[in-house]
């Protein structure tokens, strides 16, 4: 579970991030506060992600973002455009441009949650999917392959697949503690579920997928160690 708090002067901004935050299995708000200067201490100090507003009262959110010292990671949400520079300078995660859907806000709190369990001592074993107005819990082990799909990510598991909004890039970041190797531009697949290899396919259950020129030599060797 991710301890996040809200700063946000404006009820409304406020009431949709908690309702995301509440259909988000994966968070917990601890407060919400209207201005940076109202956290306490020591509430800032359990936070471990920030939503932050640009226009806040007193102090606006890129001065209070530098004046964080302890690791938080910050999502900014604002319905300006013009800070995104700025903010990402500052290590953001994320930056929501207002108004933004579910589908959104979930693609940016995922990236916190994975990042969380990468450095976790145990690695967790699941991820969460949205599609359709619908959360996944996958367990990594069911997951076969994945195939980019334009701006989409199809995740494919042994009973199911799942269209997200996502980019394979991304997924190979996540799934890097794993057994997962992308072999196409398209795609990345899980080596332990491999039935054979032939000559530049690979088939993975009733699959046939390409083993693309460039990523040849790497697939090899990862079999090799495989062995």
């Amino acid at each position: 579970m991710i301890d996040c708090l809200i700063i946000e002067d404006e009820q409304p901004a406020q009431e949709i991030l908690k309702s995301y935050i509440d259909k988000t299995p994966f968070l917990n708000c601890i407060g919400v506060y209207e201005s940076g200067l109202d956290v306490p201490l020591e509430k800032l100090q359990q936070t471990e992600l920030l939503f932050l507003d640009i226009q806040l009262p007193e102090l606006d959110g890129i001065s209070y973002l530098k004046t964080l010292s302890n690791p938080i990671q910050v999502i900014i949400t604002s319905a300006y455009d013009a800070y995104t520079l700025e903010a990402f300078e500052e290590a953001v995660v994320d930056y929501l441009l207002k108004p933004y859907s579910f589908e959104r806000f979930f693609k940016a709190v995922t990236r916190v949650y994975n990042s969380v369990a990468i450095h976790q001592k145990n690695v967790e074993k699941n991820f969460f999917l949205y599609a359709d107005k619908t959360l996944y819990n996958v367990l990594v082990d069911d997951i076969l392959y994945l195939k980019a799909e334009v701006d989409y990510v199809k995740v494919v598991t042994k009973d199911k697949s799942v269209l997200i909004l996502d980019s394979l890039s991304n997924w190979k970041i996540k799934l890097h503690p794993f057994n997962f190797l992308q072999i196409h531009r398209s795609y990345i697949i899980h080596i332990d579920k491999i039935s054979k290899v032939q000559g530049n396919q690979v088939f993975i259950q009733d699959e046939i997928i390409p083993i693309g020129k460039s990523f040849k030599e790497e697939f090899i060797s990862k079999i090799k160690n495989n062995l």
